[in-house]
C-alpha cells in the first residue's frame, strides 16, 4: 500500500484517485478551490441551473468502465444518461438548416441530402468511413495506451486515408481539416460542419491535421449523451465514488511545491497560513498532478521531459470559452433541438481572429446553443434555461467590462437564430468568461485543452503521463491523451495503470 498525493480535483484526477484507491492505495486529493470537478461547474440562480463547462458527453463507455472497475453500482445507477436526438441542429451562414440524428449514418446521409442537395449526404457518409479508419489506427495509441516513447512515429504518420485530389497536373492529398472540406466534401456547409468539431476545442481547421477527422467520428459512432440534471452530476457521481473508496479530500489546499529527495518525488508542500514562515510538507510515495504544464514546471523547478519530448500547448494555446447563461420566460417550444450550432458567416475571419486577436474587433462567432429539456434546470415549465458558448481568445482582457459586453452582444445576436423571440423572452443573463475558467481550473488565462491528435509534427500531442522525475505523474486534459471528458477519464486510467503495474504498463486489453 502506497501513499499517493493527487494535486487537483478535476475529472481526470478523480478518475485516477478512484482507481488507485480500489487498488489498495491511500489517496489524498489536494484541491486549491473549495469544490471538485475542475471545469465541470454549475451556476444556480432564481431557480435556474446551468453547466458552465462541458455539457454533453461522448464515449460514455470511459465512465462506465470507471464505475465497473471501482465498485458495485454502475454508472447508470448513479446518474441518468439520456441520448440526445437529434444529435445536433446546424444553421449555416446561407440560412440552410439541418438536423442530424444521433449515431445513425443512414439518417445523417438522408438528412444532409434533403437539406443540402443530392450527393451531399453521400460525401459526408464516405468521409465518415475514412474517419473510422483514422479512428481505428489511432484509438489505442492516442486513447488507451501511455504515450509511446517513440512518439515521433505518431507525429509524422497521417492516419487519415485522404482521397487523391488532382489539381494543376498534380495529385495531392488533404493534410488538414480545411483541405478535407474543400477537396473531399466540396460544399461550404459540409466544410463548416466538419470545421465546427475542431473549432469547439479552439483548433484552427486550416492547421488542424486531417487526423482530427476522429472528432466528428467519435461523436457519430458513440452518440451524444446528456446527464439529467447537467454534467455537474457526473462530477458529483465520480467524487462520491472516490469517497466510497475512502479517498480523502482537502479543499482550499494550495500546493506550492513538489518535494523531492534523491531525485524522486516524495510529497507535496502546502501553502501555510497568511503570515506564517512556511507551509506543511506531506510525504507521499507517488504524486499525481492534474495541473497545467506551466504550473507543474513551477512546482518542480526542473525540466520534466527529455530534450525533444512533446510539450503541451504548442497548438491552439490561448483559446477559451465564453458562455452566456440565459434565463428565459416562456417554455421550450415543441421540436426545439437540445443542441444547435449557428455557424459564423465568415469562417476564415473567425479563425484569423482567434489566431491573432485585434484589429477592428471580433467577427460574428460560431456559437453552440444548448436547450436541454430538463425540469431540474428551470423553476417551472413556464421558463427555460439556455447556455450559449463561443470559442474566444483566452488572452483578451476579460476583466474589461467593454470586452464582456461586446462578446455578449455578438453571442446573443447569433443565438437569436436558434431561439425564437430570444430578446423578448430574456429575464436576465450572466457571462462566464475565460477569467472564471482560470479561477476554477488554474489553467493560464482560462485556456481549454484539445484532445491529442496524430500527425502535425507532434504539435497536437500532449506530454506523457510519466515524467523524468520518478514518482511524479501527469493526469487530466493537459496530459496525454489530452482534453475532453473521454480523454480526461482515460488519462486517469493510464496513470493508475502506470502506478499499479509499473512503467511497462501498456493499457487495458
Amino acid at each position: 500500500m502506497a501513499g499517493i498525493a493527487v494535486i487537483g480535483a478535476g475529472t481526470g484526477a478523480l478518475a485516477a484517485a478512484a482507481r488507485l484507491a480500489v487498488a489498495g492505495h491511500r489517496v489524498t486529493v489536494y484541491e486549491r478551490t473549495e469544490t471538485y470537478g475542475g471545469a465541470l461547474r454549475r451556476v444556480e440562480r432564481d431557480g435556474f441551473a446551468f453547466d458552465t463547462g462541458p455539457a454533453l458527453l461522448h464515449l460514455p463507455a470511459v465512465y462506465r468502465d470507471l464505475f465497473v472497475k471501482t465498485g458495485k453500482r454502475q454508472l447508470e445507477d448513479v446518474v441518468e444518461l439520456v441520448q440526445v436526438d437529434p444529435s445536433s441542429r446546424h444553421v449555416f451562414a446561407d440560412g440552410t438548416r439541418v438536423s442530424l440524428p444521433n449515431a445513425s449514418r443512414a439518417g445523417v446521409v438522408t438528412a444532409l441530402d434533403e437539406a443540402l442537395g443530392a450527393g451531399a449526404g453521400q460525401r459526408w457518409g464516405d468521409f465518415l468511413v475514412r474517419a473510422r479508419e483514422a479512428w481505428d489506427r489511432t484509438r489505442r495509441p492516442l486513447l488507451e495506451e501511455p504515450l509511446w516513447p517513440n512518439w515521433q512515429v505518431l507525429a509524422g504518420r497521417e492516419p487519415y486515408p485522404a482521397v487523391p485530389h488532382k489539381r494543376l497536373l498534380r495529385t495531392r492529398r488533404a493534410a488538414t481539416l480545411a483541405e478535407i472540406g474543400a477537396w473531399e466534401l466540396r460544399d461550404e456547409r459540409l466544410a463548416a460542419l466538419l470545421a465546427s468539431h475542431a473549432l469547439a476545442y479552439g483548433l484552427d481547421p486550416r492547421t488542424a491535421p486531417a487526423s482530427a477527422a476522429v472528432l466528428p467520428y467519435l461523436e457519430h459512432a458513440f452518440g451524444t449523451w446528456y446527464v439529467r440534471g447537467g454534467l455537474r452530476e457526473l462530477a458529483r457521481a465520480v467524487y462520491e465514488r472516490c469517497l466510497e473508496r475512502r479517498v480523502e479530500f482537502v479543499f482550499g489546499a494550495e500546493v506550492t511545491r513538489i518535494v523531492t529527495r534523491d531525485g524522486r518525488a516524495v510529497g507535496v508542500e502546502l501553502a501555510g497560513a497568511p503570515g506564517s514562515a512556511g507551509g506543511t510538507v506531506v510525504e507521499a510515495d507517488h504524486v499525481v498532478a492534474g495541473v497545467h504544464p506551466a504550473r507543474l514546471a513551477a512546482l518542480t523547478d526542473r525540466p520534466l521531459d527529455a530534450e525533444g519530448d512533446v510539450r503541451a500547448g504548442q497548438e491552439a494555446a490561448g483559446s477559451g470559452r465564453f458562455t452566456l447563461l440565459l434565463a428565459l420566460r416562456g417554455g421550450r417550444e415543441a421540436g426545439a433541438a437540445h443542441r444547435t450550432v449557428v455557424h459564423a458567416p465568415d469562417a476564415d475571419a473567425e479563425a484569423d481572429f482567434l489566431a491573432s486577436p485585434g484589429g477592428d474587433g471580433p467577427p460574428s462567432p460560431t456559437v453552440t446553443v444548448l436547450r436541454p429539456d430538463d425540469p431540474a434546470l428551470r423553476p417551472d415549465d413556464a421558463h427555460e434555461a439556455v447556455t450559449v458558448t463561443a470559442v474566444v481568445p483566452a488572452g483578451a482582457d476579460w476583466a474589461d467590462e467593454d470586452t464582456v459586453r461586446r462578446w455578449t452582444e455578438l453571442v446573443l445576436e447569433a443565438a437569436g437564430t436558434a431561439v425564437p423571440g430570444l430578446r423578448e423572452r430574456l429575464l436576465w443573463h450572466e457571462a462566464h468568461t475565460p477569467r472564471q475558467t482560470a479561477q476554477e481550473t488554474g489553467a493560464p488565462r482560462g485556456e481549454v485543452p484539445a484532445p491529442a491528435l496524430a500527425a502535425g509534427g507532434g504539435r497536437f500531442l500532449r506530454p506523457a503521463n510519466s515524467t523524468r522525475l520518478p514518482g511524479l505523474h501527469r493526469v487530466g486534459g493537459w496530459a496525454h491523451p489530452g482534453g475532453g471528458l473521454p480523454h480526461a477519464g482515460m488519462s486517469g486510467a493510464l496513470v493508475a495503470g502506470l502506478i499499479v503495474e509499473g512503467p511497462d504498463f501498456r493499457g487495458s486489453q
